[in-house]
């Protein structure tokens, strides 16, 4: 039986390959991490979604030490979300560590469930310049875990290479555009579907969104090229 692991947020990326991996896998299991990130409704999102969705189980993580340690515009209420580059040439959204905290405990997890894939959303293409997005770090990840618990686990990524278009593209294919378009949270201020409109993590899905709507049939031509050359 196959078996993984997706780290689930409750926004449109994690969503996407949850659904699909529902397709791709005998059994899913969902875990969600608590940081006391300030768009907490993504808890209650991913909650809602992964009972709708029907999984195996969806586990929700306390790790508020990443708030303690991590600042961030996403870990403090007081630190606005900008558009504009800190002096060290990332976004104030970026939570540094996030990413390699996650995937370590869900590499845990997975081990305990017996899964051989931890399946996540980061991408490459569209990013926010976050460095725990990119595939060089996955890659190193994936090696430091496998060494680490002497045990073989692939690190998954189905959106890396995918443009947001394409991504939304996914989520059609599985018929699952609807849901994800008014059910998932991905707004950087917590607001849910469409979001506020303004913010970066906004501003990038409604573009994506339009652009697939309106050259569906490139897109679409664009994601099989893609997920064909896998």
């Amino acid at each position: 039986m196959s078996k993984a692991v997706v780290l689930f947020s409750g926004g449109q990326d994690s969503t996407t390959c949850l659904i699909q991996a529902i397709g791709q896998y005998d059994e899913v299991h969902a875990i969600t991490f608590d940081y006391g990130q300030r768009h907490r409704l993504e808890i209650e999102v991913a909650a809602q979604l992964a009972a709708d969705l029907g999984i195996a189980s969806h586990k929700v993580l306390d790790v508020g030490l990443l708030n303690e340690l991590a600042i961030s515009a996403l870990t403090r209420d007081n630190i606005p979300v900008s558009h504009e580059l800190m002096d060290n040439g990332l976004v104030n959204t970026f939570v540094p560590g996030r990413n390699i905290l996650f995937l370590t405990l869900a590499s845990i997890y997975a081990y305990q469930l017996g899964a051989e894939a931890v399946i996540t959303g980061v991408c490459e293409t569209d990013f926010s310049g976050y460095p725990d997005c990119r595939n060089d770090f996955i890659k190193a990840m994936e090696s430091a875990l496998v060494q680490g618990m002497d045990r073989q686990l692939k690190l998954v990524t189905p959106l890396m290479w995918l443009n947001k278009a394409e991504t939304w593209a996914l989520a059609d294919k599985y018929d699952s555009l609807e849901r994800v378009k008014k059910q998932t949270l991905t707004c950087y201020n917590g607001i849910r579907g469409d979001g506020c409109g303004d913010c970066p993590a906004c501003q990038l899905r409604h573009k994506g969104l339009e652009e697939y709507l309106n050259n569906k049939a490139q897109v679409i031509k664009s994601l099989d090229d893609k997920c064909s050359k896998k």
